[in-house]
């Protein structure tokens, strides 16, 4: 919904009033809410007026609330795309209305487009993952792994950070890889399956919390209480799950700079017209695990 700008931000919004429509998927999935709510709240306290819209993963709707921020003549979009590739001329359309894009957590197939695109260093976060999971698994035994959508860059990253740790180790034995598109019902599905064909797994290794979150809840209805489920994202429900003993371990995505990054830049471009010096800004991820889990919470340090 649209939200009036703060009377007390009023020298602000003389700076740069106007519009910030924000895109994301869907909010089910609390990282992409966190995201939002952190864009929104900083695009507000500069004293801009906010459109929160959500895609689904649904390049087709995406382009709606495109074409709908063009038509609002909004000053810039924060987005989370909904395809590497499907968002390219989504992206292309809004810069030619003269709107820049400022892209947060995915990334798309072509540079010079977007006024920026901040992500995670997926890689590193896939690697410290798959480090923290092969020390836990004792460096050996069944495992499977959890992919992502598949029009999802971040997905094939997050897999070959795992493998390229996973794979220096024989006895580590991946019996399935399939993807549950980052859901957490389609996840808790193929693992049922999965449990029914491979009863002896002893490790799952996971493209995002939410699809952890479902490996774990089909495991504990099989009663596999004692298999060792890794994520991606540092979700709040993870955060939890690790405290009590059923995840052992996630890799925690900066969310929280992300949004306020991506509006401050969104901020400068309308106020001076200058985009960042590099297009590209990856954000390093944190392993968090049983011993330092009380020191994060809701994606970001306790302070």
């Amino acid at each position: 919904m649209e939200q009036e700008p703060a009377a007390t931000e009023e020298a602000a919004a003389a700076e740069g009033e106007g519009l910030i429509v924000i895109i994301t998927p869907s909010h089910d999935n609390p990282f992409f809410k966190a995201e939002a709510d952190s864009a929104q709240k900083a695009a507000e306290d500069l004293g801009y007026e906010t459109l929160v819209l959500v895609h689904d993963d649904d390049p087709a709707l995406q382009d709606q609330h495109f074409d709908q921020a063009i038509a609002l003549s909004a000053k810039a979009i924060i987005l989370d795309n909904a395809g590497a590739d499907a968002s390219i001329a989504a992206v292309q359309k809004a810069k030619d209305a003269g709107i820049p894009t400022f892209l947060i957590d995915r990334e798309i197939n072509e540079t010079g487009i977007a006024g920026s695109q901040i992500i995670s260093n997926n890689y590193q976060g896939a690697v410290l993952g798959g480090e923290e999971f092969v020390r836990l698994m004792g460096e050996e035994g069944q495992y499977v792994e959890l992919l992502g959508r598949e029009s999802d860059t971040n997905a094939h990253i997050r897999s070959q950070g795992y493998h390229d740790v996973i794979d220096e180790y024989p006895d580590m034995e991946m019996v399935a890889q399939q993807t549950a598109n980052w859901s957490q019902p389609e996840a808790y599905d193929v693992m049922e399956t999965i449990i029914q064909a491979h009863p002896d797994i002893k490790g799952v290794i996971s493209g995002n919390d939410t699809m952890a979150m479902g490996a774990m809840a089909a495991l504990q209805a099989a009663g596999m209480t004692d298999v060792i489920v890794v994520g991606f994202d540092g979700s709040q429900d993870v955060m939890d799950a690790i405290k009590d003993g059923t995840i052992s371990a996630t890799v925690l995505q900066p969310v929280a700079q992300f949004g306020p990054l991506a509006v401050e830049q969104a901020h400068t471009y309308i106020t001076t017209g200058e985009l960042p010096a590099e297009e590209k800004i990856s954000i390093d991820c944190i392993l968090v695990n049983a011993d330092n889990v009380e020191e994060y919470f809701n994606f970001a340090p306790v302070e």
